[in-house]
């Protein structure tokens, strides 16, 4: 795939417009960051780790002299950070609200609001901001664009466990969070008008989120997944198509072949049905509301 063709192609001028995206500083992060400087947006880096933050804008002025870059301070683990986050991003003309942060294979525990952090930090926080800026991004009819992942597949909504607290196995802990983020969107998204959404996700590619196996298998994978896989700065084009093409009910955005390889299609979410997905908003509500103070 020509990366250059393909821009020409996909996208257009963002001279105008102001992008905050979480997990600015990964390999997605930074090579999604670097097209959208290359585009003409304003940048809001929402990142956990201020001085690395504040490193990446540093480099991206020296390489896009003219582009506007602002950091905020974000850890989804912490809901006090992630709302003052919020608060910051709500006085600032945000058009694109895109959330790219995630985690797979960490530690785990739980959180201060109770929820295991897994799920805090790849469903909870993000839900939460989004929904706190969607009454900006109706203004500006604005977009949301999020990174989900195939990952999904391999878990179905327990009422018993809401947040997979009582699992193990890391790729059924990241993809239940995963499923709550994308259908609690899809439900919170269906009768909107004001603002979209977009649905995207990378396909396999190599970054931070895949060095969790243990040293020894690392050091054996790591090279021929760097020559099977996309590389980030492919990887990462889905992102981008989803900030130019929005996803109207059940679609995403991902690589054409297999979902691992190949340029960005749009392509049907079928995987979830209407029952859970209802049970999934009506959770993602109830959190919302109880982080919020309104809890009915």
């Amino acid at each position: 795939m020509n990366q250059k063709k393909w821009l020409e192609e996909n996208t257009s001028s963002l001279a105008g417009k102001t992008v905050a995206l979480t997990g600015s500083t990964g390999g997605l992060g930074k090579e999604l960051c670097r097209y959208l400087a290359y585009l003409g947006a304003s940048l809001i880096l929402v990142d956990r780790n201020p001085e690395r933050s504040r490193k990446h804008r540093d480099e991206i002025n020296e390489a896009y002299p003219d582009t506007e870059v602002k950091c905020i301070t974000a850890d989804l683990e912490n809901m006090d950070s992630v709302r003052s986050a919020a608060v910051q991003l709500l006085s600032e003309p945000v058009d694109i609200f895109i959330h790219n942060a995630g985690a797979y294979a960490i530690e785990r525990h739980t959180c201060d609001d109770g929820l295991d952090n897994v799920f805090q930090i790849n469903f909870v926080s993000p839900y939460y901001m989004i929904k706190t800026l969607l009454p900006l991004l109706r203004q500006r009819g604005g977009r949301v664009v999020i990174v989900g992942s195939i990952a999904h597949n391999y878990s179905k909504a327990d009422p018993k466990d809401i947040d997979f607290s009582g699992r193990k196995r890391a790729s059924l802990v990241y993809g239940n969070a995963k499923r709550y983020l994308m259908f609690s969107l899809v439900r919170l998204f269906r009768n909107e008008t004001a603002a979209s959404l977009s649905i995207t996700h990378p396909g396999i590619t190599f970054t931070n989120i895949t060095a969790h196996y243990p040293k020894v298998v690392f050091a054996v994978i790591k090279y021929p997944m760097k020559v099977i896989f996309m590389k980030p700065s492919k990887a990462c084009l889905s992102i981008l198509r989803g900030i130019f093409e929005p996803c109207h009910g059940s679609e995403w955005i991902g690589p054409a072949i297999f979902g691992i390889w190949g340029a960005p299609k749009k392509s049907a979410l079928s995987t979830c049905k209407d029952n859970e997905s209802e049970f999934i908003f009506r959770c993602a509500e109830d959190i919302y509301r109880r982080l919020t103070g309104k809890a009915e």
